[in-house]
């Protein structure tokens, strides 16, 4: 099918979406709409902000559809009148099989891990406070239950020392855009192949992230606290409290010791450069944090201004 025939409908709401979009139209597909959150009161003054996703579209000029209700009969009209070939989901809600199942060439996911591993809401935190050595992306097709339909195309993506969830995420999302755009190629050629996903590598589940996941548990080893730091930096961000005050923690150096005296959770600092934490086995060095209502620092700011 030429590329001009082929009616694609786009699912997706943040940044991590974007790209994918931006590749489609710049290589003359044909998004016929788009569908994504409907806009956010932000900021003080409660201002309506659209999604990352909805901005693109319009500046390309496509329909955008924000349902409140995917199982709603005056939505299910609309998505019908587009007559879509097949639908792109990149970083969307849960879709209702009324929605999945409508076009002839199915609906596929952009899903940020090597499936079956790391099905769930946070793959890439996930990974790095696993402390996996590598991911990568997955293009599958939808069915009922979530994360586990026929894999397309699979890449995968190493996992280096210094990352992240915030370098590894900028890495997956330019190279989930290059799937995207591979899988909608084979997709119109007629020859797609798909294959189930093997029960046998379901390994990791990568839930929700909430607070009480980003608090530090000071009696774990010093290695799984920075890789929780790592998965958890820029956002949503570890957490301990400093002083009676909730601190997040950015960045973190592993020392190959522990600090004589002090239990986990007890620090040490010199006032200047130095706020080590005692942990399980070692002790670990703290780079960059903010405390509750402050700017994010790096430690040489923070103990400028605060005397612990």
């Amino acid at each position: 099918m030429k590329k001009e025939d082929l009616r694609i409908i786009f699912m997706g709401t943040p940044e991590f979406a974007v790209p994918s979009l931006e590749i489609l139209m710049e290589n003359g597909w044909n998004v016929v709409a788009v569908i994504t959150a409907p806009d956010k009161p932000q900021g003080r003054g409660q201002k309506l902000i659209a999604s990352p996703v909805k901005e693109c579209a319009l500046r390309y000029g496509i329909p955008v559809l924000q349902p409140t209700n995917l199982k709603s009969q005056e939505f299910l009209s609309e998505l019908k009148q587009y007559h879509a070939d097949v639908q792109v989901v990149v970083a969307f809600r849960m879709l209702p099989e009324a929605v999945w199942n409508l076009p002839p060439l199915g609906t596929f996911n952009l899903h940020a891990s090597l499936l079956p591993n790391y099905r769930g809401a946070a793959p890439i935190n996930w990974a790095i406070i696993n402390g996996e050595k590598e991911t990568g992306i997955t293009t599958f097709f939808l069915k009922h239950e979530i994360d586990t339909g026929s894999v397309i195309f699979q890449e995968k993506e190493p996992i280096y020392e210094e990352d992240n969830v915030g370098s590894l995420y900028e890495r997956l999302m330019a190279k989930g855009s290059q799937l995207v755009l591979k899988t909608i190629k084979e997709i119109a050629s007629g020859n797609v192949q798909a294959n189930p996903q093997d029960e046998n590598l379901a390994r990791h589940h990568a839930p929700k992230i909430f607070k009480e996941t980003c608090q530090i548990d000071w009696t774990k080893s010093a290695q799984k606290i920075h890789n929780l730091v790592r998965g958890l930096s820029p956002y949503p961000g570890a957490w301990t409290t400093l002083d009676g005050k909730n601190c997040k923690i950015f960045k973190t150096k592993i020392n190959e010791k522990n600090i004589h005296g002090l239990a986990p959770g007890e620090f040490y600092s010199d006032g200047k450069s130095q706020l080590i934490f005692q942990t399980g086995d070692n002790s670990l060095s703290i780079l960059e944090l903010q405390l509750e209502g402050k700017k994010r620092l790096t430690i040489e700011e923070f103990l400028r201004g605060n005397k612990l």
